[in-house]
């Protein structure tokens, strides 16, 4: 049996447990110690069932990772993860402040506040999603030139 190449664009997908688990598993078993403002038991509900979610989506991250970049599953996965950290990226950089750190009167004077560091962090690894879509689009088109 022959190996698969394998990108090393992939470990995007580990960028992505990297991102979301300290999250989803803070969010789960102890929502009420997260420094987030205002928040009641309607929110601590929907952050532990966000926390579920965010938790199935590492797992998903982690058992595709290994996978050829051609399979169609991967592909599907990785432009999910694009639409996701996207939308989660400017859902954060429009959101008012909801935590209650500082980053210092520099950065708070620039508008730089853990909110938007959040958002810029999904933003880049949106951008990374698209990233790799690109740079194993070959492996998709060897495969699918193969089977012709």
């Amino acid at each position: 049996m022959s190996a698969v190449a394998r990108s090393p664009l992939s470990s995007v997908f580990l960028l992505h447990i990297a991102l979301e688990a300290p999250l989803a598993l803070h969010a789960f078993w102890s929502p009420q110690s997260l420094l987030f403002l205002q928040m009641n038991n309607t929110t601590l509900i929907m952050l532990k069932l966000y926390g579920a979610l965010i938790a199935g989506s590492c797992v998903t991250a982690f058992l595709a990772y290994p996978l050829p970049e051609f399979l169609p599953g991967k592909r599907a996965l990785a432009i999910g993860f694009c639409i996701y950290h996207s939308v989660v990226s400017t859902i954060l950089f429009q959101a008012p402040r909801f935590i209650p750190l500082s980053l210092g009167s520099l950065f708070e004077s620039m508008n730089v506040t853990p909110e938007v560091v959040w958002g810029a962090f999904h933003g880049v690894l949106g951008l990374a999603m698209i990233v790799w879509w690109q740079g194993t689009l070959q492996y998709a088109a060897a495969v699918r030139g193969a089977a012709s």
